[in-house]
């Protein structure tokens, strides 16, 4: 069985790597975990490679979440990537927004190891 490969876009390198840090303490079995900057860096990370699951903040300089998906679902090879937004968004609207786009899902910022788990368990489940 092949363990998931991750791409993780938000514009603070520290809440990069607590959303990596969580999904592994959730005890999820992960591959190679890429991180991005903005939407334009993760746009060129999944043009270099196909990833299992993306997990993107909405609200980021240069391009933001809601942008990043939408160019991401004009790319056949990434039209059925699950995408699930992380957010401090106070917005119901924008959460809605990218929903209608084709996220799987949103997590609220601040979370759990066990909410990161709850969220991106069923996604990795359709892997195996």
């Amino acid at each position: 069985m092949k363990t998931p490969r991750v791409l993780i876009v938000d514009d603070s390198s520290v809440m990069r790597k607590i959303i990596e840090r969580s999904l592994r303490q959730a005890g999820l079995e992960l591959g190679e975990v890429v991180q991005a900057g903005n939407g334009a860096e993760a746009l060129i990370a999944v043009q270099e490679g196909a990833f299992d699951l993306i997990l993107s903040d909405i609200n980021m300089p240069l391009m933001d979440g809601i942008e990043f998906l939408r160019q991401l679902r004009a790319i056949d090879s990434a039209k059925s990537t699950p995408v699930v937004m992380v957010t401090t968004e106070g917005s119901e609207s924008r959460v809605v927004e990218a929903l209608t786009i084709g996220a799987k899902g949103y997590i609220r910022k601040p979370f759990t190891p066990e909410q990161i788990k709850e969220r991106v368990s069923p996604l990795l489940e359709v892997m195996r």
